[in-house]
């Protein structure tokens, strides 16, 4: 699988960057803990790689945060 386009994941992190890496991060920590792959890319060795590619296929979904009160 080659490069996403960082705008496409964008859309399901409430356009926030910052949200996204965290997602990422999060997941690319599971992947490494042994949490199996959801995707079926073979060419990706790196968990952080394949979070990224995870989320840009909907597999995977960012928490939206709830405001405090």
């Amino acid at each position: 699988m080659g490069y996403v386009e960082r705008e496409k994941m964008l859309d399901r992190s409430e356009n926030s960057i910052y949200k996204l890496v965290n997602c990422a991060a999060m997941r690319a920590l599971e992947i490494a803990e042994g949490q199996p792959k959801l995707t079926d890319d073979k060419a990706s060795t790196k968990p952080s790689t394949i979070a990224l590619h995870e989320i840009s296929q909907g597999k995977v979904e960012c928490k939206k945060l709830k405001p405090k009160e």
